[in-house]
């Protein structure tokens, strides 16, 4: 009897196990469009204004089913050579060791590892951020803004979200000028991402 109950317990494990696998793999992939996704950081000019920077052309993947957002997955790229606060100087000096250090950590990833639910539409997407070699825990507000094939012209199913966050850049280890460069940096996202080819 208890040996017939350990293959019952065995088999249902077995199989609770290919059914979590099977429905991982039914989540759909998105593949992030590059051109329409972009990163913006802003962060105080010693309190005068909002000094701002663009990060173009993320790559990445999503896995993500529009009708369940707790399978949901990020992972996401960025090239810091694309990194650009709309001055040659400024770039040049943001790219040096003591900030971005992109001679040594060219790319910045975030990968998702925790989805809080809020509603259809929204949530709360946790993960880790790497930034000169530096992996810091990061929370950002996600907002689903659209997902089908809205335009005539598409071929395949986008989908699109905007996120928000606020870092602290002396976590990563950028903490020069602190009466001049505020430590808060907010972080706004737009990501479209078109359904990958099963």
């Amino acid at each position: 009897m208890t040996r017939q109950l350990f293959r019952c317990l065995l088999i249902g494990g077995l199989i609770g196990l290919a059914h979590a696998a099977a429905s991982a793999d039914e989540v759909p992939r998105w593949r992030i469009d590059p051109v329409h996704s972009r990163v913006v950081l802003r962060v105080s000019h010693a309190g005068f204004s909002s000094a701002l920077a663009t990060l173009s052309a993320p790559s990445g993947e999503l896995h993500y089913d529009p009708e369940d957002w707790r399978s949901a997955e990020a992972q996401v790229v960025l090239a810091l050579s694309r990194l650009d606060f709309g001055d040659a100087d400024w770039n040049r000096r943001m790219a040096k060791s003591d900030f971005f250090d992109v001679r040594r950590h060219p790319l910045a990833q975030f990968e998702s590892t925790r989805i809080v639910v809020l509603d259809s539409t929204r949530a709360e997407v946790h993960g880790l951020l790497t930034l000169r070699g530096v992996q810091v825990p990061v929370s950002l507000s996600v907002q689903r803004n659209a997902v089908g094939r809205k335009l005539p012209w598409l071929v395949r199913e986008r989908v699109g979200f905007s996120a928000r966050a606020t870092l602290q850049r002396a976590d990563f280890g950028m903490d020069r000028y602190p009466t001049m460069i505020g430590d808060d940096v907010q972080i706004e996202v737009e990501i479209e991402a078109e359904r990958a080819r099963e």
